[in-house]
Parts: structure tokens; C-alpha cells; sequence
């Protein structure tokens, strides 16, 4: 008798963790498709030329670390004039992957003194392969892929926020 009562509640126990496990699965899924835009900021993408305005960004920010390792991952979709700025404490080589980033993004990392100092563009949703920058950089922005092109950004523009 004793023998059937601890096998039944073993059978209970191990059903309920296999439930538990699907439920947080679910949860995980339907949470990452919630995730909004959220306006921190305004970024200014300028020539260093003429100092003229490229572009006008509204601007998330990234400067913690689950900020930043999270990035713009589980996104559906971002408009043309948003984009995500991680802050980083200091100026160091930065690499960046796609993991879980499901929109294909231009990386545009940047110095200490705001100038763009190298890209990686269109960048593949959910590739893992490491987009390192070609010189230290503070700041990394990370556009829709393609519109570094489009806007006509080069090595040495600048940006404020």
C-alpha cells in the first residue's frame, strides 16, 4: 500500500513539473512578442563634413548589462526612424551576434568622441557568428539593416544625443 501511495505521488510530482516546464515555455513565447518600442531619447546622425543632420533618431537606450545582452532581440519590427543605443563604461573592441534578433540590423559602433569608427551591415537575424568592430568603440547603434546605405552614414560621420 505504502509502495503504490509514493509511486502515485511520484507520478504526481513529475506531472506537475512537466506542466510547470510547458507553462513557462508559453509564458517566455508570448512575453517576447509584447516587447515595444520604448522613446529614451534623440540621436542626430551628422556628417562630419559640414556637421549638416543626416538623420533624426528616437532612440532606445542599452546601458546596463541585461540591457545590453538583451538588445533588440524577440523584436518583430522597428520603424525606419528608431533604433537602439547601447552605452557602454568605457571605450574597448565590442562584438556583436544576432542570437534571438529576429529583424536584420545595420551595427554602427562608435568612439568615445562620438564618431562612427566602423559597420557591420545587414547584420542576418538569429546568426550567431561574432560582428566585431575594426576599432575600440563607447557606443554601439543598432538601425534597420540597409539604411546605413540609404542614409549615406560613413566612417567618421559623427552622432549627438
Amino acid at each position: 500500500m505504502l509502495k503504490k501511495v509514493v509511486f502515485r505521488l511520484s507520478c504526481i510530482a513529475l506531472t506537475s513539473i512537466a506542466l510547470i516546464g510547458c507553462n513557462s515555455d508559453s509564458k517566455s513565447k508570448s512575453i517576447s512578442k509584447g516587447i515595444s518600442f520604448k522613446k529614451e531619447a534623440t540621436l542626430q546622425l551628422k556628417k562630419a563634413s559640414n556637421d549638416s543632420v543626416i538623420k533624426t533618431l528616437d532612440i532606445e537606450i542599452a546601458d546596463d548589462e541585461y540591457q545590453t545582452q538583451t538588445g533588440l532581440m524577440y523584436r518583430d519590427s522597428m520603424e525606419e526612424l528608431q533604433g537602439m543605443l547601447f552605452i557602454f563604461p568605457n571605450e574597448a573592441p565590442r562584438s556583436f551576434y544576432m542570437k534571438n534578433t529576429r529583424i536584420p540590423l545595420d551595427i554602427i559602433y562608435i568612439s568615445a568622441d562620438s564618431t562612427v569608427v566602423s559597420f557591420q551591415k545587414n547584420a542576418k537575424p538569429f546568426d550567431e557568428t561574432s560582428l566585431p568592430s575594426n576599432y575600440p568603440a563607447k557606443f554601439v547603434l543598432e538601425i534597420n539593416g540597409g539604411l546605413s546605405d540609404q542614409w549615406g552614414i560613413k566612417v567618421g560621420d559623427k552622432i549627438s544625443f
